[in-house]
């Protein structure tokens, strides 16, 4: 277990055994949880639920259709995780970032920056922020706070989903019963992920800030 950094031990052994006794049910539950926020790691949930449901482990079902279910289940309860983090942005506002915004590293004076934002690349960065841990789920909030076209948001965390359980359901599937190997690349492909964000988040600055001054020079 020496491989597994980041990710503790009791949290794999608590998702284990809620997907054990809960099958399918448990698989939703978690990606539910994770969606809205709370750290119940995709990458175990989807990635151990791959193996079991290919081994006839999950449920009664063959496995091709074992792993359509899982598929399913999986991302439709992301995607209602995600949901409810984007009304969560979308009807608590102004209140709910001077609350609990320091929990999201948000602070009130960047609500409308964050809109800004949104209204010019949200779309794009809804879908790709799927891919990437700790911020594939973080993107709901600013996207509800920029009010976001809710179908539009529904489609990019849904396509991104799929995409990124389909990727791990076949790495769990390919790896078996040693699963847990892939939690060290995990965790590094996470540093890697924010890195990238962070590098894209600081462009984006850049670029709103190059824009204003572009127009408050027209406008002398």
């Amino acid at each position: 277990m020496s491989i597994i950094t980041s990710i503790t031990v009791g949290l794999i052994k608590f998702v284990e055994v809620i997907i054990i006794k809960l099958g399918l049910g448990g698989v939703f539950f978690l990606m539910l949880l994770e969606g809205m926020l709370l750290p119940i790691p995709s990458e175990i949930v989807m990635t151990f639920s791959g193996y079991l449901a290919f081994y006839r482990l999950l449920d009664p079902y063959s496995p091709y259709v074992s792993v359509v279910l899982l598929l399913i289940v999986g991302s439709v309860g992301d995607l209602i995780g995600a949901w409810i983090a984007y009304w969560i942005g979308k009807y608590g506002g102004d209140p709910f970032i001077i609350r609990y915004g320091k929990y999201l590293f948000l602070k009130p004076d960047t609500i409308d920056r964050t809109k800004a934002w949104f209204n010019r690349y949200g779309e794009l960065s809804v879908f790709i922020t799927r891919f990437i841990p700790v911020f594939r789920t973080f993107i709901s909030i600013p996207a509800g706070i920029a009010t976001m076209n809710f179908r539009k948001f529904s489609i990019y965390t849904l396509s991104g989903d799929v995409i990124f359980n389909v990727v791990l359901i076949y790495l769990g599937i390919l790896f078996g019963s040693h699963w847990e190997i892939l939690l060290k690349y995990f965790d590094e492909y996470s540093y890697v992920g924010i890195a990238i964000f962070a590098v894209i988040i600081i462009y984006l600055i850049v670029r709103i800030i190059r824009n204003r001054n572009e127009s408050t020079q027209l406008n002398k």
